[in-house]
């Protein structure tokens, strides 16, 4: 039982680590990826294909946009809104600074190292435990 339990401890260690170290450098790359968005405030308009939103850009650029589904939800009947552009290229806004990709594969790295940290404090303490 003994053997079986420090092998299952070893595993959860190794995994957590590398595999938190191995999400995290993802996180990185995807949060470089992702680029600059800066915030903006936007004006919501009525076209012929739905709703739009127009906004100048950081170099005094009109930009434009359409509204998907769940954009629409967050907005609902206002005339503006507050949005985030992506700075360096044209009629690309969201409404969240950062993006969720980022947000998820950051906390999943944060729970996997989490997990590994864990296993490592708990192999030192049957360590002393058993002498």
């Amino acid at each position: 039982m003994s053997n079986a339990l420090d092998a299952l401890i070893e595993i959860f260690t190794w995994v957590g680590l590398g595999g938190g170290l191995l999400l995290a450098v993802a996180a990185v790359i995807l949060l470089l990826a992702d680029g600059t968005w800066l915030p903006g405030r936007a004006v919501v308009e009525h076209v012929a294909d739905g709703r739009v939103v127009r906004w100048f850009d950081d170099e005094g650029g009109v930009n434009e946009a359409p509204l998907s589904a769940h954009d629409e939800t967050k907005i609902g009947s206002a005339d503006m809104a507050d949005i985030f552009f992506r700075r360096g290229s044209a009629n690309r806004m969201r409404l969240t600074r950062s993006s969720p990709l980022v947000k998820f594969v950051s906390l999943l790295a944060a729970g996997v190292s989490t997990l590994g940290l864990a296993a490592f404090i708990v192999s030192i303490v049957l360590l002393f435990a058993r002498g």
